[in-house]
């Protein structure tokens, strides 16, 4: 069986991964864009079949064009509707799930056909559990897996989809969060789970103060227990953050929260389980567990940012940093 697919964006983020992980569907892939013409060009250049390209005008929010891209999606009937996990791109997904009676399922890590029917694999239990799926029927999944850098290759035809919006505009847009300084820090601790009492807070305050660093958490310590303000959570719902130094306590790394911080320079982790996701840390993804529990290395993909030394176990490792020189060389930015 090949199932077609649409996917809707309505930002770059994640954009080759959710394709990477809906290739092993093996049918036709739709891009259904609502946004600049630089974002369908971008999104064009990742690899779908085709794009079908919305341009909203200024006052416009993507959203207003749900019920008419859904109709879209109806009368083509793809199998599968993908979207990221931008608010603006699951409204688009939500719309055309009920028009095609799709099963919804969110925090989709890949798919594959077989038979008749699409496997599914999805984060659970907030990403400590990965669940697989048999769906018979057609499906409308939420991606929120790994991201991938797109293999350069021939850029699909841009179409434009002129559609109508519902009768809904921007009318206000005013900042709800407060300025923390967390987005722009070289430095930063955060903070999860592993931190039991919020009177341990103050040790957290004064090792950042120490570094000159800005105190940031994992989501439940805002969404949950409210310790600390929404706009220092990091995570994929929450600040994307790129510092050079990022320390992160008692946080098991979830996938959900390692997103927003894969443009982090080094990573830093104290956790007392040594299985924990966080300590799988390189940015090249250098490390690959073999099937008899030795890990492999691809050397000449490691960026020799000196993660892996800073998070192994003391004595694990032997790694040194290249004469000068040498190492890595940047032909590009």
């Amino acid at each position: 069986m090949r199932a077609d697919t649409w996917v809707f964006a309505t930002d770059e983020r994640q954009w080759a991964g959710m394709l990477a992980a809906v290739d092993g569907l093996g049918g036709r892939v739709t891009a259904a864009v609502v946004g600049s013409r630089e974002l369908a060009d971008a999104v064009a250049a990742t690899g779908p079949d085709a794009v079908l390209w919305v341009e909203p005008p200024p006052d416009a929010p993507a959203e207003a064009f749900a019920p008419a891209l859904a109709a879209a999606a109806e009368q083509a009937r793809p199998r599968v509707l993908v979207s990221t996990a931008d608010p603006a791109a699951r409204a688009l997904l939500g719309s055309a799930c009920g028009r095609l009676g799709a099963a919804l399922i969110p925090g989709m890590i890949d798919m594959a056909a077989q038979g008749d029917e699409v496997i599914v694999r999805r984060w659970a239990i907030g990403g400590e559990v990965a669940e697989t799926y048999a769906v018979a029927g057609p499906i409308a999944a939420v991606f929120a897996g790994e991201d991938v850098e797109s293999a350069p290759g021939r850029a699909a035809e841009v179409a434009t989809l002129d559609v109508p919006p519902t009768d809904m505009s921007v009318v206000r847009s005013v900042p709800t969060t407060v300025a923390t300084g967390v987005n722009d820090a070289a430095r930063v601790v955060a903070f999860g789970r592993g931190v039991q009492a919020k009177g341990d807070m103050a040790l957290i305050e004064r090792l950042a103060a120490a570094l000159g660093a800005e105190v940031a958490c994992s989501m439940p310590i805002a969404d949950d227990l409210h310790w600390m303000d929404k706009a220092r959570y990091i995570g994929r719902s929450g600040q994307h953050i790129a510092p050079a130094l990022y320390l992160a306590i008692g946080i098991a790394g979830a996938p959900q929260h390692m997103e927003g911080v894969r443009d982090a320079r080094i990573v830093v982790a104290i956790n007392n389980d040594p299985g924990a996701p966080v300590f799988r840390l390189c940015p090249a993804h250098v490390y690959t567990e073999e099937p008899d529990g030795t890990l492999s290395v691809a050397h000449a993909a490691c960026m020799e940012c000196g993660t892996c030394l800073a998070v192994a176990a003391p004595g694990s490792l032997t790694w040194h940093y290249p004469r000068g020189g040498f190492g890595v060389a940047f032909r590009e930015g």
